[in-house]
């Protein structure tokens, strides 16, 4: 096969199933680097919001309390299953979101899609955290009883395997999948819905997308995530608490009830404990994540999903 072959095979835009495979893959990378890089201060986020008693000072307070208790590892405590979990979340999240969107589009039309694009990244989102979620719930229930019983387990596999041994695979890894939704659904609708209205008004300013410099893309995309992400944590903090309240043990009674205790034992005020952590860590976290996705995505040769353009001024 001639060189010229080559380099015309490796020029055509993949499709199909190759093409959300790249999605997934540069997904998978954002969550889980940036997710796992991370994981200090969601240990410090999540004894505040289990143990706001101990935990009362303030984030860097907290920090160096369970520096101070535990020594610096305990900072890394659950890192395995962070990093595990939110690489698959990733790969459904971005994978699902790009394809969600394009199958909304060509089933209502771009005409339809372009007067209703906030539902449509909405619906997109939606749909594709909904599976990723199902993949993401044991891992998240195996990291937060790492992090709220450090004693628990020493990691990932030993965790994983306790739970699923004592407490079965049904109350012990999806007794948070409630509030896990109920916290990441609406999470990850604000955080596209916001990123691409962001993206888009920072375009706006900065010209032509075929005009800008790739170090240009690369700060609008971290630009519109800082956005996204400090929006998506205030709407997701009360259920964020919750799932934390509700994986820390076992507990009785269904779901539902639990939910539904916690939340009155906890009240407004209580429910948005550690929100001053959780948005620098979201906020930090979802503006790397967008430039690493679009980064990767575009250097494995998978171009930006399906635009849906402005409406025409009248």
């Amino acid at each position: 096969m001639s060189s010229t072959t080559l380099q015309q095979q490796a020029s055509v835009a993949p499709t199909g199933v190759s093409l959300y495979a790249r999605y997934a893959l540069a997904g998978a990378l954002g969550c889980g680097v940036t997710h796992g890089a991370l994981t200090p201060v969601d240990v410090v986020k999540t004894r505040i919001q289990l143990e706001p008693t101990v935990y009362n000072k303030g984030m860097a307070a907290s920090f160096r309390q369970v520096i101070k208790a535990e020594g610096a590892g305990a900072l890394l405590t659950g890192v395995g299953p962070t990093f595990a979990g939110y690489f698959l979340q990733g790969a459904f999240k971005y994978g699902g979101y790009e394809y969600w969107r394009k199958t909304i589009i060509d089933s209502i039309g771009l005409e339809n899609a372009i007067y209703n694009r906030n539902l449509v990244y909405c619906v997109s989102a939606g749909i594709a955290e909904f599976f990723a979620d199902v993949a993401l719930c044991p891992l998240e229930a195996t990291r937060i009883r790492l992090v709220s019983q450090p004693s628990f387990a020493t990691g990932l596999v030993s965790g994983f395997t306790r739970i699923l041994k004592e407490e079965g695979a049904i109350r012990g890894f999806y007794s948070g999948f409630g509030p896990i939704l109920l916290k990441q659904i609406p999470y990850t609708m604000a955080k596209f819905v916001v990123f691409e209205r962001a993206s888009e008004a920072i375009y706006d300013i900065a010209g032509p997308k075929d005009k800008l410099s790739a170090a240009t893309h690369t700060s609008i995309s971290l630009g519109g995530g800082l956005i996204a992400g400090v929006v998506a944590a205030i709407v997701s903090q009360p259920a964020d608490t919750l799932l934390s309240k509700i994986n820390k043990t076992s507990g009785t009674g269904s779901v539902a009830s639990r939910l539904a205790g916690l939340a009155k034992e906890l009240g407004v005020r209580g429910l948005f404990l550690g929100l001053g952590p959780r948005i620098v860590m979201v906020g930090a976290l979802t503006a790397f994540q967008f430039a690493i996705y679009t980064d990767i995505r575009k250097a494995l040769g998978a171009a930006g999903g399906v635009e849906i353009p402005k409406p025409l001024k009248a």
